[in-house]
């Protein structure tokens, strides 16, 4: 796989994210069972304890190094799921996150925007690469790949992060927004790891994005 940072910036109606695409040969279904099951995000992500049916669970990433059983657990609250199709969630590891994902099916293929909000002093450099890095972990989890390498990403994505244009919302004048400064955002440390966690900017890279081995229903 060749990997490439694919980040890019959606002014939401509640502030500024930074999103990711992808494109999968698979159902929706399929597809909604690798991002939710527990057994499922072992293989590219991390675990969870607890029902999401009550709205809260304690997750915990599994790539982020040498961390024993009882460290790196994180509480995190479920706003709203609509299965298969989108989530939204609230983390605090170790500031407030709020993420999203929304999948959409056709003609046998699904597509899976997955989305960061940006609150001031977010380090999006660090989380860009980081979502890069696990969104392709997942499609190396799903076709049997090798998984790829943090270094791959780590600080090489970090420029492309820091020059991402910001969208600026027009005001029209019976609204009044709060949009985050490009400053307050774009906080980058080259010396540090970052946090681990792709979609093309122009249209989808099939050679990059396409899970073209994945199965046609979850292995359970």
């Amino acid at each position: 796989m060749t990997v490439k940072p694919t980040g890019h910036y959606q002014l939401r109606g509640d502030g500024l994210y930074i999103e990711f695409d992808r494109l999968f040969h698979a159902p929706i279904e399929d597809v909604w069972y690798s991002l939710t099951n527990r057994n499922a995000m072992k293989a590219w992500i991390g675990t969870y304890t607890g029902s999401p049916s009550t709205g809260a669970v304690r997750f915990r990433m599994n790539a982020e190094g040498d961390v024993a059983e009882d460290e790196g657990w994180q509480a995190v609250s479920i706003l709203f799921c609509d299965a298969p199709h989108h989530f939204v969630a609230d983390g605090s590891s170790p500031e407030h996150m709020r993420v999203f994902a929304n999948l959409t099916e056709r003609g046998g293929m699904t597509a899976l925007t997955f989305g960061q909000r940006l609150y001031p002093g977010t380090d999006v450099a660090s989380w860009g690469c980081g979502w890069d890095y696990y969104l392709d972990r997942l499609i190396a989890a799903r076709s049997g790949s090798p998984m790829p390498a943090w270094e791959s990403y780590f600080p090489a994505f970090t420029r492309y992060y820091r020059d991402l244009p910001v969208p600026v919302r027009p005001r029209t004048p019976t609204e009044s927004i709060d949009v985050v400064e490009a400053d307050a955002v774009l906080v980058v440390d080259a010396d540090d790891r970052g946090e681990p966690g792709h979609g093309p900017e122009a249209g989808y890279d099939p050679a990059h994005d396409a899970d073209l081995d994945s199965p046609a229903t979850p292995t359970r």
